[in-house]
């Protein structure tokens, strides 16, 4: 009965204390829901639609400065996004209440879009050549509290008032309500005046700052100066009072480095520019950037596309925002896309005439991988790569005319073969095997097939595993050639198009 009561008593002040913790610091609030949903999340089947997850940085690009600087112009893209407009000083959902409203205009009405993978069945999927290619950060918060005394007369700098970001080249704007769009070009405008100290325009918490802060860095790749990082002074009471953004080295001497990173942007630009369609300045851009960028995890600035640029130095965020920075430039809607990869990995989504693609040039950058991971479909993506947070409702990826056009596989015209060899089951695969054996004869030779499809393949190893092919063709071919004795060996070589070159090498007596 002693211990019965201790354990009650152990858990009275263990739930005052936590009462305590939240009075005093009301930011762990937040914190523990963003636990509990990213934990129900992973349980249900990782990240998917309709869901809110916490958000990550890392963002690019920029449509329409003919000078590739990405100044204060004030006609950003065209238009007012779509949907989803709340009064302002109203929150919803964390300022994201247009988020549900960009997954309905790109995948339909019925509400299809982005279907992840449970991140548990990628974390072994990686292919050994591009395994650790990874270094993308999550932007970073520090939230500090203040007394209403330490309040400082600060002004809201710049507010962007007139800009406008489309849509289509500038997702997570579209993903913010009104309120969420109002502090979006406040914290743009300020970045890009290099004003760093500034007060919210309009009444936030810190939770919906992350998310407006987020937005901003993965829309824009031209403000190479802003660091993932930033810190939020707020009230005990909650709203968001000051907002102190980080500069790297380049914004001590900011003309110099722009004026770098637009020579070298512009170089890429002229030269693609000329190009004959979307695709193949896509493609140029993309082996442009390979080959001429390091992967380096311990490289300066590497969550920046200057670090790519111009240093000619990064990891995965640096590649994909340069990229989705370049083709932007050349009116290519390119997305900055965050996710998991074996680890917390960024790369790209483009869009071409028919669709939708991802691309990861980090790990393009890789002996023999260049095409591997050049625009592929989310079913392609689903063994290797899951989005995550905000991501998630970037438009899904099922183009297709462009897809596999250029790839590190052999073509089937390339062996020699033609469609007649290609088979799409196991009982046609054996009826050839027995067909070519009982042609040839005695002897020692080799012949080909060519299975069709990543399905087929695992069947066939199976039962090949299981000795079935010996009943399915083996004895029967034996029996009709009149051999008493066989061995066989069997080598698998990839094809382009989930194709599988089978060569069977036979010593039958």
């Amino acid at each position: 009965m002693k211990k019965i009561l201790y354990g009650i008593l152990g858990l009275f002040l263990l739930s005052c204390g936590v009462m305590a913790l939240y009075a005093f610091k009301p930011e762990m609030v937040g914190a523990s829901n963003s636990l509990f949903r990213r934990g129900q999340e992973e349980t249900e089947a990782g990240y998917g639609n309709g869901q809110r997850s916490e958000l990550s940085d890392s963002g690019t690009g920029q449509k329409g400065d003919a000078d590739g600087s990405g100044g204060t112009d004030q006609s950003v893209g065209s238009g007012e996004p779509d949907g989803g407009v709340t009064a302002a000083g109203e929150t919803q959902n964390d300022g994201l209440s247009n988020a549900d409203a960009l997954l309905s205009k790109e995948a339909g009405a019925d509400g299809t879009g982005y279907q992840p993978p449970k991140r548990s069945e990628t974390a072994t999927a990686v292919p050994a050549q591009v395994e650790g290619r990874n270094g993308y950060e999550r932007v970073k918060e520090e939230s500090v509290q203040v007394s209403q005394d330490a309040v400082s007369q600060l002004g809201t700098g710049p507010t962007g008032e007139g800009l406008t970001f489309d849509a289509e080249y500038y997702p997570y704007y579209s993903m913010l309500d009104a309120t969420g769009q109002l502090l979006y070009r406040q914290l743009y405008a300020n970045a890009n005046a290099l004003n760093s100290v500034f007060k919210p325009a309009a009444e936030v918490d810190a939770g919906q700052l992350k998310n407006v802060f987020s937005a901003v860095f993965n829309d824009h790749p031209e403000l190479f100066w802003l660091d993932s990082s930033y810190t939020c002074k707020y009230l005990q009471n909650g709203p968001c009072v000051e907002v102190d953004l980080s500069f790297n080295r380049t914004a001590q001497d900011i003309n110099d480095a722009k004026a770098a990173f637009d020579a070298r942007a512009n170089e890429i630009i002229a030269q693609a520019q000329g190009l004959p369609n979307a695709y193949e300045k896509e493609k140029y851009v993309y082996n442009t950037l390979i080959d001429g960028i390091t992967y380096d995890l311990g490289s300066e600035m590497n969550q920046s596309a200057y670090s790519a640029l111009v240093n000619g130095q990064s990891v995965c965020a640096g590649y994909a925002r340069a990229y989705q920075y370049l083709l932007r430039q050349l009116g290519i809607p390119c997305y900055y896309c965050t996710g998991y990869a074996g680890e917390d990995h960024a790369w790209n989504i483009v869009r071409l005439d028919d669709g939708y693609y991802n691309v990861d040039p980090t790990w393009g950058d890789v002996e023999g991988s260049r095409y591997a991971f050049f625009n592929k479909s989310d079913a392609d993506y689903a063994d290797t790569h899951v989005r995550q947070e905000l991501s998630v409702y970037l438009p899904p990826c099922n183009g297709q005319a462009y897809r596999d056009l250029d790839s590190d596989f052999k073509r089937l015209e390339e062996t020699g073969l033609d469609e007649s060899r290609v088979f799409g089951d196991m009982q046609s695969y054996y009826g050839d095997c027995y067909n070519q054996i009982t042609g040839t004869g005695l002897g020692d030779y080799t012949f080909y097939n060519v299975l069709e499809g990543e399905a087929l393949l695992d069947e066939w190893y199976q039962n090949y595993q299981a000795d079935a092919y010996k009943q399915a063709y083996m004895e029967g071919a034996m029996t009709a050639v009149g051999a008493s004795s066989c061995q066989i060996s069997l080598e698998i070589e990839e094809l382009h198009g989930k194709r599988f070159l089978v060569t069977h090498t036979v010593s039958i007596h």
